[in-house]
């Protein structure tokens, strides 16, 4: 439940807050009559990635199992993919993603209606699509689906009330501190997921090595205890690991742990006159302005 919180409220944060920048602008720049077609597009984003989540769910049943775990493998590893991809994205644009969604804004307007629900069907829905993927693959990795989806949901509600109250001025966040810290810890949850894809490819017969195990700490930290059942939900550790899940875990996390402290690590550039106030500002001034 944990991390599925995480996940969901880091994600949702990020959706929420595209909403409330799109919205702010419009209600700054005096045109609520635009204010529909960004709600409508929202409501589209959020029934695709609603029918995906299912689909991930319930579309592989009937299959036989060589061929379920051989798309749970792959599937975990594109949310790995995707993960890697939104943690890096975060870190380098989140400064100007306001002032970059403005501009797309202020097109959209200008092309018509269909354009501004297109802008937040994309915006939002990119979100979605990875809140499912990445959960649905979490989930995975635990006998009982019904808690870690609980969990993404409670992350997901508690975002949607953050980004309400930051939007209104009543609460403020340091949101670079936020996406810094969320984003170490889902390296560890994507290196765990993506061990957990190499075990589903094992258990298909696509990659070797089953059963060369490098532990086995079945005794010593049961499955099913709270603290077996802590570890795995968090970090996705297996009491019995194989020789490539654990290269495969090095293999992802040093490197990318190594440039994302790397990428926050890089100095702010000097700020013109004219940039747009970074995102982070939403948090220090009413109406997300």
């Amino acid at each position: 439940m944990l991390a599925n919180f995480l996940i969901g409220l880091r994600e949702g944060l990020e959706a929420a807050l595209v909403v409330s920048i799109l919205v702010a602008y419009l209600v700054k720049t005096g045109r609520r009559d635009l204010l529909a077609p960004i709600w409508i597009g929202v409501a589209v984003a959020i029934a695709v990635s609603l029918a995906f989540g299912a689909l991930l769910t319930f579309g592989p049943k009937g299959l036989t199992f060589e061929a379920q775990e051989t798309i749970g493998g792959v599937l975990s590893i594109v949310a790995v993919a995707f993960v890697t991809w939104m943690i890096f994205w975060m870190a380098r644009t989140a400064r100007s993603m306001k002032g970059h969604l403005e501009s797309r804004l202020d097109k959209a307007v200008a092309a018509g209606g269909m354009s501004l629900v297109l802008l937040a069907v994309l915006a939002v829905g990119r979100e979605g699509l990875e809140t499912a993927l990445i959960i649905w693959s979490n989930t995975q990795t635990l006998d009982s689906s019904t808690t870690p989806l609980v969990g993404g949901l409670l992350g997901i509600l508690a975002a949607v009330v953050i980004a309400v109250l930051l939007y209104r001025g009543a609460l403020t966040l340091d949101l670079r501190k936020f996406f810094t810290w969320t984003g170490a810890f889902l390296v560890v949850v994507a290196a765990g997921i993506l061990a957990y894809a190499v075990h589903d490819l094992q258990e298909a017969d696509v990659l070797p090595g089953l059963g060369n195990l490098v532990w086995d700490v079945s005794a010593q930290i049961p499955p099913d205890s709270w603290y077996g059942t802590l570890l795995k939900g968090t970090v996705n550790f297996s009491p019995q690991t194989t020789w490539l899940e654990l290269a495969a875990w090095w293999l992802y996390i040093v490197p990318t742990m190594f440039f994302f402290i790397r990428t926050v690590r890089r100095p702010l550039p000097p700020k013109p006159v004219d940039e747009p106030t970074p995102v982070s500002s939403l948090a220090q001034s009413p109406g997300g302005t």
